[in-house]
Formats: C-alpha cells, structure tokens, sequence
C-alpha cells in the first residue's frame, strides 16, 4: 500500500486516527500505521471478485462513482500513471455522503489520484479525457438510463470496462431487468434497474464493446469485463 511508505510522527497519527474516527465512511481502507477507516464497504475482501489485473503499470485509469476512493487508490498502488476519480452524487449529498472521505484518504495516503466533481451525464472525453482502463462499479443500477451511461463509459474507453452492480431476474434464461419503484429496493430511491448477466452483457455489445463476459456473480451482484 502507499501508506507503507509514509513516515509520520505520533502526533501526526494521533490527529489522523481523530480525523478519520470523527466522520463516517461508506469504504473500509487501510490508511497506514493501524489506522482503518470505518467503512461498511469491505472491498478489500471483495478484490478477487473484480478480476482487476494485478499491475497497471503505464495506464491510465478512471474510477466513475469512485465515492471514498477505495478502488481509486488500489488502481494508484497497482501502478497506474494516472488515476482520475469521478463522483458527484456521493461527493454532493447531505450526511455521510460527501467529497471530505476522498480527499482525508487522498491526503493521508499522499496521493497523487486527481478528482473531478461531475455527473455521469456531463462525462465525455472533452470533459475528462479517454482512459486505458474505465471503472463504473456500483453506478449502473442507480442509472435511470443505463444504455445511455454505458454509452457514454464507452466513449472513454480505449482498453477495458469493469463493471460491476446489481443484479436481478437470475433465473430468468433472455436478456432482462427489474425495474425498482421509488424505494423498492433497499430503501433508496436512486435505485433503478436490477438487470441480469445477460442484460448488462448484451447492453455492453450495444454501445461497442467487445467480448462482455460475466466475471463474478455472487449473491445479488456480478462482474463484468469487455473490451474496445
């Protein structure tokens, strides 16, 4: 981890543990010196089931809905050149859900990921540039059209997507989605679609990608790779 190579004072991690205590986290990442932030996202457990590759080195990465950050600086550590963190929903709202998680991490970590405050809609390669890898993990559920985000993760792309939601109608052998009124799922009214396997990858063939395979399905969500 990057936080490995810092070298801090004991006054300085005593203010970092206060910092990082006094607010709450969705990610749990380990920031150094025994400090881990109280998240309820345990993604580092959850690694093996995004099948990202084991070195970056040299590529360029954007994390759209990156949140805390999590994935942002594993794609850091992994060697990327550059690594742009993309949010505006979760860096917007009231409550938990602000930017101030991201740039304690960022800081704590001495990172060089960049971040840029935009929805998904405004994203386009004017706006941010084309990456080698794209992540879109835990968006496309939360998209009221999620053709029209896959189109616009396609237009950034230049490698490889990740994606990874929500799934629903497992059972159900055509391509499908659930549609989630208001708050039917899990209490939050930005939920939207729960599609399955066969959805998300048909959707990916849609907008140009090549090759969609489901990488992981595991309980309610799943894993997708495709490629350019």
């Amino acid at each position: 981890m990057i936080a490995e190579q810092l070298d801090r004072s004991p006054e300085q991690i005593e203010d970092l543990r206060n910092r990082v205590m006094a607010r709450p986290w969705f990610h749990i990442m380990d920031l150094g010196d025994g400090i881990v932030t109280p998240g309820v996202d345990k993604c580092a457990k959850k690694m093996h089931h995004y099948g990202l590759p084991e070195r970056l080195d040299g590529l360029t990465v954007i994390d759209i809905g990156a949140y805390d950050g999590f994935w942002s600086f594993e794609c850091e550590r992994r060697g990327a050149k550059r690594v742009v963190a993309a949010d505006y929903y979760c860096w917007t709202k009231s409550g938990r859900k602000t930017k101030e998680g991201f740039d304690l991490a960022k800081e704590a970590l001495n990172s060089s990921v960049e971040s840029v405050l935009i929805p998904v809609e405004e994203l386009s390669p004017a706006s941010v540039g084309t990456f080698d890898i794209v992540l879109f993990l835990g968006v496309l559920y939360h998209a009221p059209n999620p053709i029209e985000y896959l189109r616009i993760v396609r237009s950034l792309c230049e490698r490889q997507v990740v994606v990874e939601t929500h799934v629903d109608a497992l059972d159900y052998d055509k391509p499908a989605a659930v549609f989630y009124p208001g708050s039917a799922l899990n209490n939050d009214t930005s939920c939207f679609w729960g599609p399955n396997p066969k959805a998300v990858e048909g959707m990916l063939s849609e907008v140009g990608f090549r090759d969609p395979k489901t990488v992981s399905v595991f309980r309610d969500r799943a894993t997708f790779h495709a490629f350019v």
